[in-house]
């Protein structure tokens, strides 16, 4: 398993009418988490997409809301990858709010499609090189 923390604080236009984070924001706080947290173990998307011509789409998202973040907040996105990939990859997000209290959890799967074939294929082997040493 891996962990990744990564700071964000909530804007003003990202919050509805009652100074919360609007609820379809929060699929971009999972974005932000699986991007850092890819990016902290030597994985860029340009380079997986450009280089390797792989695109990983989100085709499952489980989300829970346990409480509201709020305007100006500072949001800590806990990224964990649970498990090593093979034709899927599975993100987990836990978000903490500024007193560290678990404020939302969420599973994100994704699958790598070949941009050449548009076929389902197998987690780049690059990237299992990356991640083999922490399961």
């Amino acid at each position: 398993m891996y962990s990744f923390d990564f700071k964000v604080r909530v804007r003003y236009g990202d919050t509805d009418m009652m100074g919360y984070l609007y609820y379809g924001n929060y699929a971009q706080l999972y974005e932000i988490g699986r991007v850092e947290t890819m990016r902290s173990l030597g994985l860029v998307y340009k380079i997986l997409e450009d280089k390797y011509k792989i695109i990983m789409p989100v085709v499952h998202v489980d989300a829970r809301f346990l409480a509201p973040a709020k305007y100006d907040e500072e949001l800590t996105i806990r990224t964990l990858l649970p498990v090593l990939p093979s034709r899927m990859i599975s993100f987990e997000n836990e978000i903490f709010n500024e007193e560290m209290v678990l404020i939302h959890k969420a599973e994100v799967k994704l699958f790598f499609i070949d941009t050449i074939t548009q076929k389902k294929v197998s987690c780049p082997e690059y990237m299992l090189e990356k991640l083999r040493p922490l399961f």
